[in-house]
């Protein structure tokens, strides 16, 4: 929630060419720059150095950014954010030269984005790699319990007929189904590659959606015209639909808990805990209900949705 969230565009490694276009983007004039507005970053009037927390382009980034910044401001650091920079190629390399100074990321996602060949899956074993893979002058902090990673859903009915707990289940039955996910799944090592090389699984076919496990998936998975789909583990339609997430026992999905990214030039040991108030107690949970309230019909504002989790949670009076 990467290699591995509408959630176009997510927190998954984008496409080598995506990635190129959105960093010259960024490195264009105008007003068609994310970053072209971002405030001034100077010393505040409270002697605090003021913050940029940036996101990524899906709501689930955005939400968190509003987290962090509400945090670090109920803390008296001046914070303001700069929503939807886009995919992990650019907003890394702002955090890197210092357009925005902190970013919500997702640790296994991270680790493979700096390391390609990194091999480690399970949440332990990636925090202890992340931070000596990271180039210098970043650095990430702590990890919350928060986590969003790819899962492979189907409906109960078809749970039932083929008897799926798990992604082993499936296996047995894999010529048969059809699966539903973004084009890129077929490339992907956790994707049509991963399912082979773990499960022994090849689908009959992959039917790509570009909405990122989106209505357009859940629609086609309801339909039945696909009967497993990839969708993220903090989206609200999961619990909303019935669905079956199932049990991935050998970890093709790897550990994707959520954590600040930042730059270290300007981070205080009083903004790294302001962040830490936030990721101390976030939870996935919490990040199901967060999307739902933004994505889904309240259509909240996600500084308003952060911000009424932050008074719920003591952070924010």
């Amino acid at each position: 929630m990467n290699e591995s969230r509408s959630r176009l565009g997510r927190r998954a490694f984008s496409g080598l060419a995506a990635g190129v276009g959105l960093a010259m983007a960024l490195s264009a004039c105008g007003s068609s720059d994310p970053l072209s507005n971002a405030p001034a970053t100077g010393g505040s009037s409270d002697g605090n150095t003021a913050l940029v927390v940036g996101s990524a382009d899906f709501p689930e980034s955005q939400i968190i950014a509003e987290l962090y910044a509400g945090a670090l401001t109920a803390a008296g650091i001046t914070a303001t954010t700069k929503p939807n920079i886009g995919s992990r190629e650019v907003y890394f390399k702002a955090v890197q030269d210092g357009s925005v100074d902190i970013v919500p990321d997702y640790t296994g996602n991270l680790l493979l984005h700096v390391d390609k060949a990194a091999a480690e899956v399970s949440a332990e074993d990636i925090l202890g790699a992340l931070p000596d893979k990271l180039p210098d002058g970043l650095a990430v902090g702590d990890a919350s319990k928060a986590e969003d990673k790819d899962a492979l859903v189907v409906t109960k009915a078809t749970a039932e007929k083929y008897q799926l707990k798990s992604i082993e289940d499936l296996a047995k039955v894999c010529s048969e189904i059809v699966v539903g996910a973004p084009a890129t799944f077929a490339e992907r090592a956790y994707g049509l590659p991963g399912l082979k090389k773990n499960y022994n699984c090849e689908p009959k076919k992959l039917e790509p959606f570009s909405d990122g496990g989106g209505p357009v998936t859940l629609k086609a998975l309801l339909d039945d015209q696909v009967q497993v789909a990839d969708i993220y583990t903090t989206t609200p339609s999961i619990a909303d639909n019935d669905l079956v997430v199932l049990e991935d026992p050998k970890d093709n999905f790897i550990a994707q808990q959520v954590i600040p990214l930042f730059n270290e030039a300007k981070m205080t040991d009083k903004a790294k805990e302001a962040l830490k108030s936030v990721s101390s107690v976030l939870t996935t949970e919490d990040l199901i209900n967060l999307n739902r309230a933004v994505s889904g019909s309240q259509k909240q504002a996600a500084k308003d949705a952060a911000e009424g989790w932050l008074k719920d949670k003591g952070i924010l009076k």
